[in-house]
Order: C-alpha cells, then structure tokens, then sequence
C-alpha cells in the first residue's frame, strides 16, 4: 500500500481537527482507498498549548519549510493572505500538492496560485474554503461538469445566519444578539468580516468562477451586510410572507450570458427552501439546465466539519499523486462562459421599502408620485401605526426595477419635509 506524508502548516481550530481526523480514520481511510496517510509534520508557531489531540512525537515542529520539504501533500490552514500565500508558493514550486481552507486568500490571489499550481503541474484543492463540510466545491468542479449553471443562491455565513434567526425567534435587536452570539463562541470580537458581509463574499468569488470559468476575485462582487436589518424589518417581511437571510446571488442572464455577483441582505419567501435554514447552518442552491435544482446543506464551519472538508481533499489528491493523475480535475476551468458582469446598477430586483412619514393627508400621493416618475411601480403597501400618532410607517413591495432608479427615488423621497428618518431598502429574490 503507497504511504504518502502529509504536511499540516497551522494547528488552530481547523488544524486539530485535521490531525486528530488523520489519526482517529486514517485506518478506515487506508482500507476504503488504498492509501496510507501518515502525518508526518505539524507546523505552528504554537506548538505547547493543548488543541485536545495528542500528536505523536517528533511531528510538531515551528518549522513551516519542513512541513513543505518533507511532506508529499501540504495542508495550509494558517489563514490570511501573506504568509499563507507564500507557504502555498513555495509548496507548488515544489510540485507538491496544496489543501487549503483559506478563502480569502483564494479569493484575492486565486489565479496567481492556480497559476504557479499549472505550471509544475501541482494540484490546489480548496473543499472546505466554501461552505465548511459541504461539497460543493467538488461538485461544482465535477458532478455539474455537464451543466449550464444558470443560477445560485447561497447562506454562506453561520453568524449573520445564527443573527438573523434569533432575532426572527426572539424578537431581540441586532445588537443583542450579535453580543449573545459572541459569547457563545459564533462570532468573533470584531465580527465585522462577518457582519459586513465579505466572508460570504470571498465564497461568492470563489463559486461564481468555478461555475463560470473566469477567476473574478473581489472587485466585481457587489457586498452590503447585515448591520442595518432591524426588528421592524423582519417582522415586516413576515407578514407579507418572507424572511431575510444574508444571501449570495449568482445569476446568469439565458439570453445575454450577462453575470450578475452579489452579497446583500435579502427577502426570500417562507415558503422556500432556503428560508428553513436557520441557525449556523449553510446552504447552496443551484439551478443547472439539465440537473435542474439541487439543494446542498450542512454545518458551514467548526472544526469537525471544516475537518472533513480537508480530509476529503487530502484522499482525492493522494489518489492522483498514487495514480499518477495530477491536474487530474483542474482547479478550474478557463471556460469563461459569459459575455459581461452586470453593473450593480443596472441589475433589476423587486424591492421592499420602509419610510416613517407624518400622518397627514397628501404624504403618500407625494411619494407614490416620485416612484411613478422613476418608473417603479407598486406591488403591495401597509400603512401600520407608530407609537406617536403623529407618524406612521409605510411597507412597500415593488415591481421590478433597476437599482439606480430605485437608489434615485429614494434620494427624491428623502428630501420630502414629511419623511422623517432613512428609508430602508432590501432587495427581494422570489425563489
């Protein structure tokens, strides 16, 4: 049976996982696979405090060139996009095969790293970077290789997640629950990459290029987070029948192959899918042309989880490494199936609107007006009573439009002496 060395450079959370999976399975790997795993280096600057797994003697190291040198596959789980990126470098220029977690760094460096990783002929394999134990990578890579991807909807993120289901339960304001959320361990003390919605961005980057064969990175994803979603904002989506999740939208246009990419706080009905996610789950809906629709869900972090995702590609690349297949499935495919990003403001949604105006005669003609004139019609609106008899709040659900005559009305509107505070706009996807 081929024995292959694996290489662990970053002994965090994840890192542990790993290791103690590797040790704990590695049997139940070798007979199922044909394999032997055997972790050969444990590489952190931290290596006396206790991760709860006992790593044999001799293994760890704060050496991250010996992980690299003496390994047969490289497992990257440091994080970041610095020094990541040049443990990462240095393993491919070696031809040795990379695992990584880090979404980020794939998000911002993705095409140099495939890059370095096709020219020694190394294999990147990238599972846990989206959607912890979920396999999507693998089967956006594989599995939907015969499809169009038409569309795909995404909760990419277990803390807005988490946020955003217990104040639909409790009722209690943002600022509550995100506290709540740190001491139990779901957000970090500074929560911002997750609450302002680039976590779920980076992932964003990553699914889109896959399924459409260009490496975009950031620049081209439109992100906005949850930070302004209110109590008021939730219990107005649930009497008109939805709910709001942080979502990633893919979605191609059939006719103009034209590529919409974005991350925005948004209403979904209650009735899908999608809405029953709830928690620190993840999930990822997508919509190909001869698979139809396909719902992939799971725990989308946490060591266990995140764990399994790696392992699973360890297996897979020891398996080319054993067969002499490397690239055997490459890390993407440069098929750049679509003609144009869609500008932000161009794309076209249906919108909810929320305004505090004075409750007197004429306000509402004066808005309804300057919707009209913006080319935005209405759907659906409720007037409700506010706890001064003086205002009152106004829900509207629109018709499509464009976002920039959206954006424009509401300007308009805002100067209107009888609106008294912000207006707040979210964006709909009736899945």
């Amino acid at each position: 049976m081929k024995e292959l060395g694996v290489g662990i450079i970053g002994f965090g959370t994840v890192g542990a996982g790993v290791a103690q999976c590797l040790l704990e399975n590695g049997d139940v790997i070798a007979r199922r696979d044909g394999v032997k795993l055997v972790l050969k280096r444990v590489a952190d600057l931290d290596i006396t405090t206790d991760r709860g797994v006992k790593i044999p003697d001799g293994v760890l190291t704060t050496n991250a060139m010996e992980a690299i040198e003496e390994c047969d596959i490289i497992v990257e789980l440091v994080g970041g996009t610095t020094i990541a990126k040049t443990f990462i470098l240095e393993a491919l220029k070696r031809g040795k095969p990379v695992v990584t977690a880090n979404k980020a760094l794939l998000a911002k460096y993705g095409e140099e790293i495939f890059a370095a990783a096709e020219k020694t002929g190394a294999d990147v394999y990238y599972e846990a970077s989206v959607g912890g134990g979920i396999p999507i990578i693998k089967s956006l890579r594989e599995g939907f290789a015969g499809n169009r991807i038409r569309r795909m909807y995404g909760i990419l993120n277990g803390t807005c997640n988490y946020i955003l289901t217990r104040m639909e339960r409790t009722g209690e304001d943002f600022d509550v629950v995100l506290k709540d959320a740190q001491k139990l361990g779901y957000a970090e003390a500074n929560p911002s990459l997750d609450i302002d919605g680039f976590d779920t961005a980076h992932k964003t980057a990553i699914l889109a290029s896959l399924a459409y064969g260009k490496w975009f990175g950031m620049d081209p994803v439109y992100v906005e987070g949850i930070t302004n979603v209110s109590m008021n904002d939730i219990r107005c989506a649930a009497s008109l029948g939805y709910k709001v999740k942080l979502l990633a939208i893919i979605k191609q246009d059939a006719e103009t192959g034209k590529l919409e990419i974005r991350v925005h706080p948004t209403l979904i009905p209650v009735n899908s899918m999608l809405a029953s996610v709830s928690d620190v789950f993840n999930a990822v809906r997508v919509d190909g042309d001869y698979v139809g629709n396909t719902l992939f869900y799971g725990r989308g972090a946490g060591r266990e989880a995140t764990a399994s995702a790696v392992v699973g590609d360890i297996v897979d690349v020891a398996l080319n490494l054993t067969d002499g297949a490397r690239q055997r499935v490459p890390s993407y495919n440069k098929a750049n199936l679509f003609t144009e990003l869609v500008p932000m403001k161009e794309i076209e949604t249906r919108c909810y609107l929320r305004f505090t105006v004075a409750d007197k005669p004429g306000v509402l003609a004066k808005i309804t007006n300057i919707l009209a004139t913006a080319d935005i019609s209405i759907s659906s609106l409720i007037q409700n009573e506010t706890k001064d008899e003086d205002f009152a709040t106004l829900v509207m659900m629109t018709h499509k439009a464009k976002e920039a005559d959206i954006k424009n009305a509401i300007a308009e509107i805002e100067k209107l002496d009888d609106v008294t505070s912000n207006i707040k706009m979210i964006r709909i996807e009736d899945i």
